[in-house]
C-alpha cells in the first residue's frame, strides 16, 4: 500500500497535581479552548474538551505522525505555562504526571462528545477518583493503585 491511513480517536484524561480544584468556571473555557488549539495545531483535531474542577477530558483523532505520550507531553506543557502567564492567581498550576487514554470506536464518537459535555451534571455525585477507576475498569486495564494517585 502506496499510503498510510489512520483514523484513531482517542479520549484522553488527566488531572490537576494532586486533583487540586484549580480549573474555574472563569478560567476553564478559555483552557478548553487553548488544550482545543493545542490538539489541533499537533495535527490531531479535537471533536471535544472539557471536564470539572480537577480534570480534563480530550475527544481527539491522532495524527498518523503523533503518539500520545509526545501529544501530551505538549498539550500539558504549553497548557501549564499558559495557565500560569494567563491566570496570576494560578501561578501554582500544575497537571498531574500520568494520564488515561482510551480508544473509541468512530461509532461511540457522539456518546464521548455528549459526556464529555456533560462532565459539570457527572460529577455532582461522583469523584474524579471514582470516574478514572470505572474506566480503568471498562477498558480492563490493569494498575496498581499505590501509584495511580501520586
Amino acid at each position: 500500500m502506496a499510503q498510510s491511513l489512520v483514523q484513531i480517536y482517542v479520549h484522553i484524561i488527566f488531572s490537576t497535581k494532586n486533583r487540586q480544584p484549580l480549573i474555574m468556571p472563569e478560567y476553564e473555557d478559555d483552557l478548553y479552548q487553548f488544550l482545543t488549539n493545542q490538539c489541533n495545531q499537533a495535527g490531531c483535531p479535537a471533536s471535544q474538551v472539557g471536564g470539572c474542577v480537577d480534570h480534563v477530558h480530550i475527544l481527539c483523532r491522532l495524527s498518523k505522525y503523533m503518539y500520545i505520550p509526545k501529544l501530551l507531553e505538549k498539550v500539558k506543557g504549553t497548557s501549564s505555562r499558559w495557565m500560569k502567564t494567563n491566570h496570576p492567581l494560578l501561578s501554582d498550576f500544575y497537571w498531574q504526571d500520568g494520564y488515561g487514554a482510551f480508544s473509541v470506536s468512530p461509532n461511540e464518537i457522539d456518546k464521548v462528545i455528549s459526556y464529555i459535555k456533560h462532565q459539570h451534571e457527572h460529577h455532582v455525585d461522583k469523584t474524579f477518583k471514582t470516574e478514572f477507576l470505572e474506566f480503568l475498569k471498562r477498558f480492563d486495564v490493569e494498575y496498581d493503585e499505590r501509584f495511580l494517585w501520586d
